[in-house]
């Protein structure tokens, strides 16, 4: 079996949803201990719009993952495993909220 890490939930939104995006990713800081990433202001890596990542332990993924099903008002959340396998961790183990969006997989090849 694989062995998951740790699970990244990557909140999506764009300049008029940056400011609803940064209350979610306030309120998820406050009520979880999860780790908050940077709000990126363009799109980064193989995410194909602004985003900001949030860190969930396994341990944790049935409480954070609930929550923002129930909280992210319309944003979409990008959800996968770190296994290691980063094409498969973005691709086959990919969980979506909202619009699916296309993940920029030739970027994780060249890593």
């Amino acid at each position: 079996m694989t062995y998951i890490r740790e699970f990244h939930a990557h909140i999506y939104y764009d300049a008029k949803t940056f400011e609803q995006a940064r209350l979610l990713c306030d309120a998820v800081r406050k009520q979880f201990s999860v780790g908050v990433g940077h709000m990126h202001q363009k799109p980064v890596g193989p995410h194909p719009c602004w985003s900001c990542q949030l860190t969930v332990r396994p341990e944790d993924f049935g409480q954070v993952i609930p929550w923002l099903a129930l909280n992210r008002n319309g944003l979409i959340v990008f959800i996968h495993p770190d296994t290691g396998e980063d094409v498969k961790d973005h691709s086959e183990y990919a969980i979506w909220m909202g619009k699916v969006e296309e993940i920029n997989l030739s970027f994780l090849k060249g890593l």
